[in-house]
């Protein structure tokens, strides 16, 4: 027999037990029953900033390797939570967008640890034309102007910060703009001992930020001249005019 015909024969007979080998396996892969967990998912949409009720729940079986991280198994481990954003129908409820609730208001269960909610008054202007909304954030510029030089300085006091509620609503996605009075926002307190203080010596402009965009900058102070006393104004000329007599 050829051995060119032998050594072809057996490469042959070895790619094919491997590939009955490969199918083997996928058919017990498939055919094995997957594992299934219960995870609590939104019966109805669920609001921002909303304390979690039984209705609004109900308990699915989640096939798969593993269950999803942050996952409840019972809806007693979600009710009487605060949302910390919008759920959608069939949504999963997981703890990173879930606050507890003690006491208190629902603002309170929004605030994160070691910060602190602090209110400021705005007007159509410093609200950005009342298309701030919360879950929104915002940097926060101030103005003052030196009573000796009479100059109007402007910097960016905060960056990134988040609006906790705006008047009286925690409702997100607002899209209409609404000239409100307040507006709350969430700083830690060192920040908002900045922010009282900026209040007190002059003004606070608010300035909406993409959501995309997280990054805090270095902004130097810009200084805009208002009625600044001219410095070594040019002495006039005396002209000397001579009258005939």
């Amino acid at each position: 027999m050829n051995k060119r015909f032998i050594i072809m024969l057996i490469i042959a007979l070895l790619m094919a037990s491997i590939a009955a080998w490969i199918a083997n396996l996928w058919i017990k892969e498939k055919t094995q029953p997957q594992k299934t967990f219960q995870v609590v998912v939104a019966a109805v949409d669920i609001p921002f900033g909303l304390k979690v009720e039984d209705y609004q729940l109900k308990v699915i079986s989640w096939n798969g390797a593993v269950v999803p991280e942050g996952t409840y198994t019972t809806k007693e481990q979600v009710i009487n939570r605060v949302t910390k954003n919008n759920f959608y129908v069939g949504e999963l409820i997981t703890d990173k967008r879930m606050s507890e609730y003690l006491a208190g208001s629902m603002l309170s269960a929004l605030i994160k640890k070691d910060h602190r909610a602090v209110s400021v008054r705005v007007d159509d202007v410093v609200g950005v034309s009342g298309f701030i909304s919360p879950g929104n954030n915002v940097d926060v510029l101030s103005s003052k102007i030196d009573r000796l030089t009479n100059k109007a300085s402007t910097q960016t006091l905060l960056q990134n910060i988040t609006v906790l509620a705006v008047d009286q609503d925690l409702a997100q996605g607002n899209e209409k703009p609404t000239v409100v009075r307040a507006v709350t926002l969430e700083l830690m307190p060192d920040q908002a001992n900045l922010m009282v203080s900026a209040l007190q010596e002059g003004t606070i402009q608010l300035s909406l930020r993409n959501p995309l965009d997280i990054d805090v900058v270095t902004v130097p102070e810009k200084v805009m001249a208002l009625t600044e006393p001219e410095k070594n104004p040019p002495k006039k000329k005396r002209l000397l005019k001579v009258i005939p007599w």
